[in-house]
Parts: structure tokens; C-alpha cells; sequence
């Protein structure tokens, strides 16, 4: 046997030893091989725990369609939540995936803060799974939830992993982020528990005992083993990050999918360190490893930058984009789970540590996981046709998965603040932004990015008239009944990203006889250039007014130091400058609608 040739001699898989030959043999660890002739003979002589092991490892189909997502979820938005959720479960489903993976914290939103301390957010959450279970999101799809739990009197941040209308297992999180911009431990508790743990049992809300008949769910730091054998397993964000991750332990105990549900926003960079920690946690132990992430504002500072991914054996095989106005983008990748398998058996080091890790000394099962064994429904390996009538193929290995999208610094400083103030501009209600425009670095740059926000909308629009992207901007642009009479055709989007910026930024120099004329130049062709509605007045009247006050007031008149003034003299006129244009700023942004005959009001930069 060719199969004897590479020293493995025979394997012992449910029971029975198996002498295969092959086609093909190759030492590389993802490249398949064909079999073409399968022998299989008793062994009565087997150890009874590494046979219970090995049928872990057998399914009647190892090719699975995975999917997961970038969805754009506002804090305490329980309707839009639920909403854009649902929809991503219908376009994995269309896609034919059978497990969709989510952000953390998806359906409350990630930027709640102290709204987490309230039971109404723990109650809401649940409200809002009861109509994704109505609506049938979780139908025929093994769907990976964020949300807070509530269990024994303690705050989790949790994933709740649900099909066909049944919470299948609660997994709380183990580890909080706490630097920088994170405050979880202010809401949450990392879960604790003892490796002989079996998990505990969680008392379903009233909502679901009465409108699903299930009354209690699998809680605690466990994974999930479907009816056809497959394994899956959950991370939550910090844990990828921390030196003891727990998608090793996950791999060492032979779980073949792991998904990562997180809420990591967007810093200069960080998209390498993302990408290098969950390439290697498969790399290195092998598996399917799904990264779900937040994108967008939120209702905080903070923007979270997407770029979910799917990674086998440390090969990239889907990227959602990192930067992007759409509210919701599923990605899906279809995988050989044969080929993960090899992959791990073929690293002699894997195994002793499984080995290990499978039994403690009294050679018991260290084994926390939920199985479906005995529910036929809860299968993953199978083969879904798409919308389309496409069975999907799986992804070839061999062919290196895809070129990466990564974005330059330069590209990174303008398009995340371009999509957190997209985001902004639509949920304030606002109508535009007001910028005073210098002509100087600062202000420049800020009108540069509003432009770069209207290239983006203005793109996105085009390509589907009729989608959400478009209906915000008709909305933003208070275009929402110009030029429709029932005909989707004519539906208003705008032409270019100038006429859009028309529309939302007004930009003015506000000089004085001080300025000079190249400054205003720039401001008017910069202005031009973006297409924004752009204006020039000179604010002298209104600071001889204001200095007119004070020598009426002392008897004195201040003097630059440029002309026989002093320094405080010098500082106190340059503020009185800056002041007045602020409150200038403030004044146009809110009349400017009304003199262009608009409803609303403009969001005014400071």
C-alpha cells in the first residue's frame, strides 16, 4: 500500500482499522488526497477511549459552507438590530451555509455602557431573538449570536448558539478587554470555571418557554457537536488576543470550527495584528477558524472597521471589506473539513498534546461539549444549493487563498473617518455639516474626508437605487419624493460625489484684514473641487463691534504686537477671531437650510 509507504502504516477510525490506497500522496499538509480503495477490518483489540475519540472524528460528509459578517449595529437599537441580523441569516442562507456567525454583542449593540447595568437591555435581547426565531432566522442554519446573559444574579457577554428556532448552547465570555477605549469589567464578568466542569443549566426567559416549549440551555465554557459529527466552538474578541487563548484548547480537543464574534474598532495598523493572530491560531493547530466584527459608529467615538474573514489552516479564504458604508456584508467560504484533519495529523507534536489534553490521569474524558446526536435535524455537512442553483465546490488549499485587501496608512486615516461621519451624519438627523474653511492643513483635511464620505455613498448608491445605502442618502439629501411615481427606475441618486457634497457640506471663509488672499484661493478651490456649497465673508465688522464694547467700556484699544502691542493684548485679539467665528459657524449651520428652502439642520465642525 502506497498509504504504508509514508510510515503511517494503518489508521483506526470508529472502531474498525483502516488500509486505504491512494491516487496521489503528497506530504504537504492541505493537499488532498483521493482514495480509491477503502478496506476496513475489525479491531476488537482497540483502546475504548481513543475509539470513542475517533468518532468524533466521522461524519457521513466532511464538506461544510460557512458564513460570516460585517454588520453596521447601533447601540440599543433593538429593531434595526434585529433587522439587519435577520437579513444576514438569509443571505448566508442563500448563499448555502449552514452555521452564520455574528459580532459581539449584536443584537443590543457593543456601545451600550451603563444601558448594560439595566435588566430592560438583558429583557430586550431576548425579545429580539424570540422574533428572529419567528421570522425564522435560525431555520435550517446553526446561527452564532452575541448578546448579554443574565445567569445566577452575574452580567455575561455571551454567545448564544441557536437553530431551528432552540437555544442549542450559552457560551460566556472568559476573558474582558480592559485597555485603552475598553471598559468591560465595568459591565461584565469573565466566567469561571473548573476544568472537571461539565457546565451548568440556564433557566430560559418566559418568552421563550412559552412561544418555543424549551425551558432550559447548555451554559458554560463547552462546544457544540452535531448530529453528522462536526464540532464547532466559540471565542469572543479578547480571547483571541490573550497568551492562553482558547481556540487551543479547542483544536487539542478536536473541534473543527472555531468562531470569534467581536467588537474591535478601527486604530492606525491594527487590521496586521488582526490578521497575523487569526492566521496563527490555525497555523499552528490546524481548523476553520471565523472572524465576525462590528462596523461602524455606533452612537460613541469609537469606529468599529469590519474586515471579517474566514481562515483554514492559516490560509485567508474570504475578506469582507474593512471599510464600507452597507449596513450588512456576509461573506462564505466552503471547506473540506478532510482537509483539516490532515492537516493536524500531519504535525506529530498536535497530536501528543491532544492526546493529552483529551484525558486527565485517571484516563476520564476532559470533554465539555453539547452533542446533537441524537437530533437528526442539527447536521452541518451538508451540501445547500445557493439562490443561484449552485452547489458551492470547496476552496482549494493548494492555490493559497486570496490576495488580501489591506489598505494603506494614508487610505485609513480618510476612509474610517469618512465612514464614522457617514454614520453620524445619518443618525443625528442632520441634514449636512457645516465646516468653516480656512485654506489651512486642518480644515482642509476634514473637507477632504467628508468628500472621500461622498465618493463612497455616491458609489454605493449607484449600484443599487433601491437598497439602504441609497435610501439614507435620499433621506440625508431630503430628496426622498423628488422625481418617484412608483417607477424604482426613477428613483434620485446623485450623479456624482460633487453633487451629493452640494447638498451636505457647506463650507465658508470667514476672513478678516488680516488674512490673506492666497488662504481664501485654497478655500474657494478646495470647496469647488469637493462640489461643496461654498461661501466668503469677512467678519471685521463684527470684531470692530465687539472691540468698539470694550473701549467703550475701559477707555483702552488693544494692539497686535506686531504693532506696538503686547503679548496679552496680541493673544486677547486673536481669540476674539476665533471666538466670532465660532459663533458665526454656529449661526449659518443653523439658517443655512432655511435660506436654501431645507428642513433640518447642519452638523457644524468646530
Amino acid at each position: 500500500s502506497l498509504f504504508n509507504t509514508m510510515g503511517r502504516g494503518s489508521a483506526s477510525r470508529k472502531g474498525v482499522s483502516i488500509i486505504s490506497t491512494y491516487t496521489r500522496i503528497s506530504h504537504s499538509p492541505t493537499h488532498r488526497i483521493e482514495k480509491r480503495q477503502l478496506k476496513q477490518k475489525p479491531c476488537s483489540q482497540q483502546n475504548p477511549i481513543i475509539a470513542q475519540k475517533m468518532n468524533t472524528y466521522t461524519s457521513s460528509s466532511s464538506i461544510v459552507t460557512v458564513s460570516t459578517c460585517n454588520l453596521n449595529q447601533w447601540a440599543l437599537d433593538f429593531t434595526g438590530n434585529t433587522n439587519r441580523i435577520y437579513q444576514s441569516c438569509i443571505l448566508s442562507r442563500q448563499a448555502g451555509a449552514t452555521y452564520r456567525l455574528g459580532p459581539e454583542l449584536e443584537i443590543c449593540g457593543y456601545g451600550c455602557e451603563d444601558h448594560f447595568l439595566e435588566s430592560d437591555t438583558f429583557d430586550h435581547c431576548w425579545e429580539s431573538l424570540a422574533e428572529l426565531f419567528e421570522r425564522g432566522a435560525t431555520d435550517g442554519i446553526l446561527c452564532d449570536f452575541g448578546m448579554p446573559i443574565l445567569h445566577g444574579g452575574v452580567r455575561y457577554n455571551c454567545r448564544v448558539l441557536c437553530r431551528d428556532r432552540k437555544v442549542l448552547l450559552i457560551r460566556p465570555k472568559t476573558s474582558m478587554a480592559d485597555n485603552g477605549n475598553y471598559r468591560e469589567s465595568r459591565y461584565f464578568t469573565a466566567y469561571k470555571t473548573s476544568e472537571s466542569s461539565q457546565g451548568e443549566t440556564f433557566l430560559l426567559p418566559s418568552i421563550m418557554r412559552d412561544s418555543f416549549n424549551q425551558r432550559t440551555a447548555p451554559f458554560g465554557i463547552m462546544y457544540l457537536q452535531t448530529y453528522d459529527g462536526v464540532t464547532v466552538g466559540c471565542e469572543s474578541c479578547e480571547e483571541l488576543w490573550t497568551p492562553k487563548s482558547s481556540h487551543i484548547d479547542m483544536a487539542l480537543n478536536g473541534v473543527d470550527i472555531v468562531g470569534n464574534g467581536s467588537g474591535s474598532h478601527h486604530e492606525l495598523r491594527k487590521l496586521h495584528t488582526r490578521l497575523d493572530l487569526v492566521r496563527s491560531a490555525t497555523s499552528k493547530c490546524g481548523g476553520v477558524y471565523l472572524y465576525a466584527n462590528q462596523r461602524g459608529c455606533d452612537g460613541g467615538r469609537l469606529y468599529f472597521d469590519g474586515c471579517s474573514m474566514i481562515v483554514c489552516n492559516g490560509i485567508v479564504l474570504a475578506q469582507a471589506p474593512q471599510f464600507d458604508v452597507k449596513d450588512v456584508h456576509v461573506i462564505t467560504a466552503t471547506i473540506d473539513l478532510d482537509d483539516v484533519r490532515s492537516y493536524r495529523a500531519s504535525i506529530p507534536s498536535f497530536g501528543i498534546q491532544a492526546a493529552e489534553a483529551y484525558c486527565d490521569d485517571s484516563g476520564a474524558s476532559k470533554r465539555r461539549y453539547v452533542s446533537c446526536e441524537n437530533d437528526e435535524n442539527v447536521t452541518l455537512a451538508e451540501r445547500k444549493v445557493t439562490k443561484d442553483g449552485i452547489v458551492p465546490k470547496p476552496s482549494d488549499l493548494m492555490e493559497g487563498g486570496i490576495k488580501l485587501r489591506i489598505h494603506d496608512a494614508e487610505e485609513e486615516c480618510c476612509l474610517g473617518p469618512a465612514c464614522w461621519l457617514w454614520d453620524f451624519l445619518r443618525r443625528s438627523g442632520a441634514a449636512g455639516f457645516f465646516l468653516p474653511l480656512s485654506g489651512g492643513a486642518d480644515s482642509s483635511a476634514v473637507c477632504a474626508i467628508v468628500g472621500a464620505m461622498c465618493v463612497m455613498v455616491t458609489k454605493a448608491a449607484q449600484e443599487d437605487p433601491t437598497g439602504e445605502v441609497a435610501k439614507e442618502c435620499r433621506r440625508v439629501c431630503r430628496k426622498e419624493s423628488d422625481d418617484y411615481h412608483g417607477d424604482d427606475n426613477c428613483l434620485w441618486v446623485p450623479s456624482t460625489p460633487q453633487e451629493m457634497a452640494d447638498l451636505v457640506l457647506h463650507t465658508m471663509f470667514m476672513g478678516t484684514e488680516n488674512s490673506s488672499e492666497a488662504t481664501d484661493s485654497r478655500a474657494r478651490r478646495l470647496g469647488k473641487a469637493i462640489g461643496s456649497y461654498h461661501l466668503s465673508i469677512k467678519i471685521d465688522p463684527i470684531v470692530t463691534a465687539i472691540l468698539g464694547v470694550f473701549q467703550l467700556a475701559t477707555g483702552q484699544m488693544p494692539r497686535f504686537s506686531s504693532r506696538g502691542g503686547t503679548m496679552s493684548e496680541d493673544l486677547a485679539l486673536q481669540n476674539i477671531q476665533a471666538r466670532l467665528r465660532m459663533v458665526v459657524a454656529y449661526l449659518f449651520a443653523q439658517l443655512l437650510p432655511w435660506v436654501r428652502g431645507r428642513s433640518g439642520f447642519f452638523a457644524c465642525f468646530r
